[in-house]
């Protein structure tokens, strides 16, 4: 009972900080979250980590990309020459 009060206060708090989620569903997210995980067990919880840490490198990876490419080329910029 405690746990799922503590979780939706957390997950509330915790939806502030992601895009894309308001508070109510950050809310849910943390009232199921503690169900969802003791089901899931050790081996589900470790590929669950390991998908967020891939999709993470791979969401900066995109972003990284994005910058260079709008990013102006020292090559493109004109030589400055004095007089």
């Amino acid at each position: 009972m405690f746990g799922k009060i503590i979780g939706a206060v957390v997950g509330n708090k915790a939806a502030k900080h992601v895009r894309g989620i308001s508070g109510t569903g950050g809310t849910l997210l943390g009232v199921a979250a503690p169900t969802i995980l003791r089901r899931m067990g050790p081996l589900g919880l470790v590929a669950t980590v390991a998908g967020g840490y891939a999709w993470k490198k791979y969401s900066d990876r995109r972003q990284s990309e994005r910058t260079k490419s709008t990013e102006p080329s020292v090559l493109a910029t004109p030589a400055v020459t004095s007089p």
